[in-house]
Protein backbone atom coordinates (compact mmCIF):
# COMPACT_ATOMS: atom_id res chain seq x y z
CA UNK A 1 0.00 0.00 0.00
CA UNK A 2 1.24 3.29 -0.77
CA UNK A 3 -0.84 6.67 0.03
CA UNK A 4 -1.14 7.74 -3.53
CA UNK A 5 -2.82 4.11 -4.08
CA UNK A 6 -4.62 4.54 -1.14
CA UNK A 7 -6.22 7.99 -2.60
CA UNK A 8 -6.89 6.65 -5.56
CA UNK A 9 -9.12 3.63 -3.83
CA UNK A 10 -10.82 6.33 -1.66
CA UNK A 11 -11.75 8.43 -4.28
CA UNK A 12 -13.73 5.34 -5.85
CA UNK A 13 -15.56 5.36 -2.88
CA UNK A 14 -14.16 3.03 -1.19
CA UNK A 15 -14.66 3.73 2.79
CA UNK A 16 -12.14 1.49 4.62
CA UNK A 17 -9.20 -0.62 3.25
CA UNK A 18 -8.67 -3.99 5.34
CA UNK A 19 -4.73 -5.39 5.34
CA UNK A 20 -2.33 -8.08 6.10
CA UNK A 21 1.11 -9.02 6.21
CA UNK A 22 1.89 -6.77 3.42
CA UNK A 23 1.27 -3.52 5.26
CA UNK A 24 4.55 -3.07 6.18
CA UNK A 25 6.48 -3.71 2.56
CA UNK A 26 6.61 0.08 2.08
CA UNK A 27 8.35 1.48 4.67
CA UNK A 28 7.28 5.18 4.21
CA UNK A 29 3.81 3.79 4.23
CA UNK A 30 4.06 3.29 8.18
CA UNK A 31 3.69 7.03 9.22
CA UNK A 32 0.43 7.07 7.41
CA UNK A 33 -0.93 4.17 9.72
CA UNK A 34 -0.52 6.75 12.45
CA UNK A 35 -2.52 9.83 10.47
CA UNK A 36 -5.52 7.21 9.19
CA UNK A 37 -8.61 6.12 10.66
CA UNK A 38 -9.98 4.48 7.48
CA UNK A 39 -6.26 2.06 6.78
CA UNK A 40 -6.27 -0.76 9.57
CA UNK A 41 -3.84 -3.03 9.80
CA UNK A 42 -4.34 -6.59 11.86
CA UNK A 43 -5.48 -5.75 15.67
CA UNK A 44 -3.09 -8.67 16.72
CA UNK A 45 0.11 -7.32 15.84
CA UNK A 46 2.30 -6.69 19.08
CA UNK A 47 1.46 -3.27 21.04
CA UNK A 48 3.28 -0.35 20.06
CA UNK A 49 2.90 -1.51 16.26
CA UNK A 50 1.82 1.89 13.91
CA UNK A 51 -1.96 2.03 13.08
CA UNK A 52 -4.81 0.46 14.19
CA UNK A 53 -6.44 -2.79 13.99
CA UNK A 54 -10.31 -1.57 13.66
CA UNK A 55 -12.32 1.40 12.88
CA UNK A 56 -16.15 2.84 12.99
CA UNK A 57 -17.59 4.84 9.78
CA UNK A 58 -21.19 6.41 9.37
CA UNK A 59 -22.21 4.93 5.71
CA UNK A 60 -25.50 6.38 4.77
CA UNK A 61 -26.48 7.07 8.20
CA UNK A 62 -25.55 3.80 9.56
CA UNK A 63 -22.09 3.12 12.11
CA UNK A 64 -20.31 0.19 11.05
CA UNK A 65 -17.69 -0.85 12.89
CA UNK A 66 -14.34 -2.62 10.84
CA UNK A 67 -11.82 -5.36 12.41
CA UNK A 68 -8.73 -6.15 11.06
CA UNK A 69 -7.33 -9.91 12.49
CA UNK A 70 -4.34 -12.07 10.89
CA UNK A 71 -4.19 -16.06 11.55
CA UNK A 72 -1.20 -17.45 13.04
CA UNK A 73 -1.27 -20.66 11.35
CA UNK A 74 1.50 -20.69 8.50
CA UNK A 75 1.22 -16.92 9.35
CA UNK A 76 3.90 -14.45 10.18
CA UNK A 77 4.08 -14.29 13.95
CA UNK A 78 1.47 -12.47 15.95
CA UNK A 79 -0.58 -12.27 18.91
CA UNK A 80 -3.81 -14.51 19.57
CA UNK A 81 -6.67 -13.06 16.89
CA UNK A 82 -8.95 -14.81 19.45
CA UNK A 83 -8.28 -13.19 22.60
CA UNK A 84 -7.65 -9.98 20.63
CA UNK A 85 -10.57 -9.88 18.90
CA UNK A 86 -12.71 -10.33 21.84
CA UNK A 87 -11.44 -7.16 23.38
CA UNK A 88 -11.85 -5.11 19.68
CA UNK A 89 -15.22 -6.76 18.83
CA UNK A 90 -16.69 -5.53 22.58
CA UNK A 91 -15.32 -2.15 22.24
CA UNK A 92 -16.97 -1.97 18.85
CA UNK A 93 -20.38 -3.36 20.06
CA UNK A 94 -20.57 -0.26 22.17
CA UNK A 95 -21.11 1.73 19.29
CA UNK A 96 -23.17 -0.48 16.70
CA UNK A 97 -23.96 -3.77 16.17
CA UNK A 98 -22.97 -3.94 12.80
CA UNK A 99 -19.28 -5.10 12.35
CA UNK A 100 -17.20 -6.70 9.68
CA UNK A 101 -14.13 -8.79 10.36
CA UNK A 102 -11.72 -9.08 7.66
CA UNK A 103 -9.38 -12.43 8.97
CA UNK A 104 -6.56 -12.01 7.28
CA UNK A 105 -4.92 -15.73 7.42
CA UNK A 106 -3.55 -18.91 5.21
CA UNK A 107 -5.54 -21.92 6.80
CA UNK A 108 -8.99 -22.49 6.20
CA UNK A 109 -9.69 -23.84 9.29
CA UNK A 110 -8.70 -20.54 11.32
CA UNK A 111 -10.88 -18.18 9.21
CA UNK A 112 -14.02 -20.72 10.14
CA UNK A 113 -13.13 -21.00 13.92
CA UNK A 114 -13.08 -17.08 14.71
CA UNK A 115 -16.22 -16.96 12.77
CA UNK A 116 -18.20 -19.31 14.88
CA UNK A 117 -16.85 -17.62 18.03
CA UNK A 118 -18.13 -14.55 16.72
CA UNK A 119 -21.02 -15.49 15.75
CA UNK A 120 -24.54 -13.52 16.46
CA UNK A 121 -21.18 -10.84 17.29
CA UNK A 122 -20.65 -9.84 14.29
CA UNK A 123 -22.17 -9.35 10.85
CA UNK A 124 -19.87 -10.70 8.95
CA UNK A 125 -16.15 -12.42 8.30
CA UNK A 126 -14.92 -12.86 5.31
CA UNK A 127 -11.25 -14.21 4.69
CA UNK A 128 -8.14 -12.89 2.85
CA UNK A 129 -4.65 -13.67 1.70
CA UNK A 130 -4.73 -17.09 -0.25
CA UNK A 131 -6.15 -15.25 -3.87
CA UNK A 132 -8.49 -17.77 -4.04
CA UNK A 133 -12.21 -17.08 -3.73
CA UNK A 134 -14.00 -19.90 -1.74
CA UNK A 135 -17.64 -21.43 -3.06
CA UNK A 136 -18.88 -21.85 0.90
CA UNK A 137 -20.67 -18.21 1.83
CA UNK A 138 -23.43 -18.60 4.35
CA UNK A 139 -25.09 -16.91 6.82
CA UNK A 140 -24.57 -19.26 10.10
CA UNK A 141 -27.57 -19.59 12.89
CA UNK A 142 -26.33 -17.10 14.99
CA UNK A 143 -26.84 -14.41 11.96
CA UNK A 144 -23.16 -13.85 10.78
CA UNK A 145 -22.22 -13.98 7.32
CA UNK A 146 -19.34 -16.08 6.39
CA UNK A 147 -16.60 -16.74 3.19
CA UNK A 148 -13.24 -18.16 3.76
CA UNK A 149 -11.89 -16.44 1.09
CA UNK A 150 -13.22 -13.27 -1.23
CA UNK A 151 -10.92 -14.00 -3.56
CA UNK A 152 -8.25 -11.52 -5.56
CA UNK A 153 -9.08 -8.79 -7.71
CA UNK A 154 -6.17 -8.29 -10.33
CA UNK A 155 -4.95 -10.31 -13.27
CA UNK A 156 -6.15 -13.79 -14.10
CA UNK A 157 -2.87 -14.58 -15.91
CA UNK A 158 -0.06 -15.70 -13.66
CA UNK A 159 0.37 -16.93 -10.38
CA UNK A 160 -2.27 -15.15 -7.76
CA UNK A 161 -1.62 -12.06 -9.37
CA UNK A 162 2.72 -12.50 -10.33
CA UNK A 163 4.24 -13.69 -13.15
CA UNK A 164 4.42 -17.05 -14.03
CA UNK A 165 7.54 -17.43 -14.63
CA UNK A 166 8.81 -15.99 -11.23
CA UNK A 167 6.65 -18.20 -8.99
CA UNK A 168 7.56 -21.55 -11.18
CA UNK A 169 11.60 -20.67 -10.85
CA UNK A 170 10.86 -20.67 -6.72
CA UNK A 171 9.25 -23.89 -7.22
CA UNK A 172 11.88 -25.63 -9.24
CA UNK A 173 15.25 -23.95 -7.79
CA UNK A 174 16.54 -22.78 -5.02
CA UNK A 175 16.31 -18.74 -6.26
CA UNK A 176 14.45 -16.47 -4.66
CA UNK A 177 13.69 -13.58 -6.78
CA UNK A 178 11.39 -11.01 -6.49
CA UNK A 179 7.77 -11.68 -7.47
CA UNK A 180 6.76 -9.51 -10.36
CA UNK A 181 2.64 -8.29 -10.65
CA UNK A 182 1.83 -9.61 -14.00
CA UNK A 183 0.94 -6.92 -16.15
CA UNK A 184 -0.99 -8.20 -19.37
CA UNK A 185 -3.79 -10.29 -20.40
CA UNK A 186 -7.38 -10.62 -18.67
CA UNK A 187 -8.29 -9.40 -14.92
CA UNK A 188 -11.02 -10.23 -12.74
CA UNK A 189 -13.10 -8.96 -9.81
CA UNK A 190 -14.00 -10.78 -6.64
CA UNK A 191 -16.37 -9.31 -3.65
CA UNK A 192 -19.08 -10.41 -1.68
CA UNK A 193 -22.27 -8.47 -1.36
CA UNK A 194 -23.87 -9.00 2.47
CA UNK A 195 -27.51 -7.87 3.62
CA UNK A 196 -27.31 -6.28 6.78
CA UNK A 197 -30.29 -6.07 9.46
CA UNK A 198 -29.54 -2.23 10.56
CA UNK A 199 -30.93 -2.73 13.60
CA UNK A 200 -29.68 -5.82 15.29
CA UNK A 201 -26.60 -6.16 12.86
CA UNK A 202 -27.66 -9.88 11.76
CA UNK A 203 -27.04 -11.08 8.23
CA UNK A 204 -29.91 -11.48 5.86
CA UNK A 205 -27.99 -12.80 3.08
CA UNK A 206 -24.90 -13.26 1.49
CA UNK A 207 -23.67 -13.49 -2.02
CA UNK A 208 -20.69 -14.32 -3.72
CA UNK A 209 -19.43 -11.74 -6.81
CA UNK A 210 -16.56 -13.43 -9.09
CA UNK A 211 -16.36 -11.50 -12.66
CA UNK A 212 -13.25 -13.26 -14.85
CA UNK A 213 -12.79 -12.04 -18.16
CA UNK A 214 -12.67 -8.01 -17.72
CA UNK A 215 -10.38 -6.59 -20.35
Amino acid sequence: MTVPTADEMFGAGVDVITSGNHIWDKREFRAHLEDSDRIIRPANYPPGTPGRGSTTIDVDGVRVGVLNLMGRVFMPVGDDPFRVGRQHVDELREETPIIVVDMHAEATSEKMAIARFFDGQVSFVYGTHTHVQTADDQVFSGGTAYLSDVGMTGPTEGVIGMEAAGVIDRFTTAFTERFNVEKGGLKQFCAAVVAIDRTNGKALDIKRIFLRGIA
